[in-house]
């Protein structure tokens, strides 16, 4: 048998190739474990989240109400919890799906704790009418949003126990449907009828999704319709804000219950095809209500123009069609858990974000919800930090596993 050897100089030179082609494959297995485009689309969505930000809040020290704050106080407010929210995320990623299906109930269970806390005088903060924050003194902590993970998580993991009773009234729908009418008598004593819809429309979605009834789910449909019109026609600032949403430009709605969506539409129609230009927008000076917040889309609007707003829907789009693809293939892979959490959460930040964009729109009633993963507030951006972190992990799992590393 004839061996070769190599030169001493050769073999030397030859090492760090050898090194570097033994570490390609690890590099290209590291590559193909994570979803670079979804990182992409949802850094995009937080960082236009971050200017637009700015850019709606610069001019609210110049109101009395906000006189003492700095005009860099709602963008450093916003930028900190952007950090805090990818610390969170890098947590959360880490955490295996068996885990998060582990903690589903106790997580479930400290939310609805921390919804009973923050009714309690004294201890939840009061803004507007609304008690629905705790303050932490670093920030203010909304448990609403913290429980629109929670239900994500519990409705999955419920749905996944309860497989055999899916076509039980009894055993598969009056429990899950107990538990979401708990959530929902909480959310309204706040009130807080926004964030009851979106919870309401995650766990009867996770339901439908998971095999439930489809004669059970037509008559729950019925049931949460008529509960929901019942809610409004019996709330007389509800049933207003219905009216003056029908006709934002009449005189008694102009400077009613319509203000917010007249404003809302007059700065889609400064902004046309292209926008006035990054900063130039009129509206937020002091015309738009909480242009920062639930009006974020209208500011974009006005200084993007249309073409930014349909890159921003777009982006929605692609997001929750993502996390559907990822559910998909999560239950192709009997992982069932996994796929409803990752289907829940694209329902989750699909629905609200078509919500806050018909509000903004006036395709749908004014509702205060936020547009996920861009509108200020730090209890939100962390939640949906978190929510994309699990979805990667998902997503994650689902390429270790048809690699054959499970």
């Amino acid at each position: 048998m004839l061996s070769l050897r190599l030169p001493g100089r050769a073999r030397r030179d030859a090492q760090p190739l050898l090194r570097r082609s033994a570490l390609r494959p690890a590099a290209a297995s590291a590559a193909q474990s994570a979803d670079f485009a979804m990182l992409w689309v949802v850094a995009a969505l937080l960082l236009t989240g971050l200017v637009m930000v700015y850019s709606a809040s610069i001019a609210l020290p110049d109101s009395p109400r906000f006189a003492n704050y700095a005009p860099t106080h709602f963008l450093v407010r916003h930028l900190m919890a952007l950090l805090l929210g990818v610390a969170a995320a890098l947590v959360a990623f880490a955490v295996p799906v068996r885990q998060w299906q582990a903690w589903s109930k106790w997580m479930f269970l400290a939310g609805l704790v921390l919804l009973v806390i923050v009714l309690i005088p004294g201890v939840g903060k009061s803004v507007y009418g609304a008690r629905r924050w705790l303050s932490l003194y670093v920030f203010n902590l909304q448990p609403s949003e913290l429980m629109k993970l929670f239900v994500v998580l519990y409705a999955a993991d419920y749905t996944v126990r309860k497989q055999d009773s899916m076509q039980s009234v009894r055993k598969g729908f009056l429990p899950m449907g107990a538990a979401v009418a708990l959530v929902g008598l909480l959310l309204l004593l706040e009130p807080d009828m926004g964030a009851f819809v979106v919870i309401a429309a995650i766990a009867m979605g996770l339901l439908f999704l998971g095999g439930v009834d489809g004669r059970l789910f037509a008559a729950l449909v019925v049931i949460a319709g008529t509960t929901f019109s019942l809610l409004i026609w019996l709330s007389p600032w509800r049933r207003e804000r219905i009216f003056a949403y029908l006709d934002p430009f009449d005189e008694a709605n102009t400077l009613g219950k319509g203000y917010q969506l007249s404003h809302s539409l007059i700065a889609f129609g400064r902004g046309e095809l292209f926008g006035v230009g990054l900063g130039g927008s009129v509206e937020k000076l002091h015309y738009l209500p909480e242009a920062h917040t639930d009006f974020l889309l209208a500011v974009i609007g006005e200084e993007i123009g249309l073409a930014g707003v349909i890159v921003i829907v777009a982006l929605f789009f692609w997001l929750t069609r993502r996390a559907f693809e990822i559910g998909r293939q999560s239950i192709k892979l009997d992982r069932t858990f996994a796929g409803l959490v990752a289907k829940g959460i694209g329902l989750w930040i699909g629905f609200q974000a078509f919500i806050n964009m018909g509000v903004n729109t006036g395709l749908l009633p004014t509702k205060g919800l936020t547009l996920p993963l861009m509108s200020y507030g730090g209890s939100g951006i962390l939640v949906n930090c978190v929510a994309i972190a699990v979805l990667l992990r998902v997503d994650y799992e689902n390429r270790q596993l048809m690699r054959g590393a499970a």
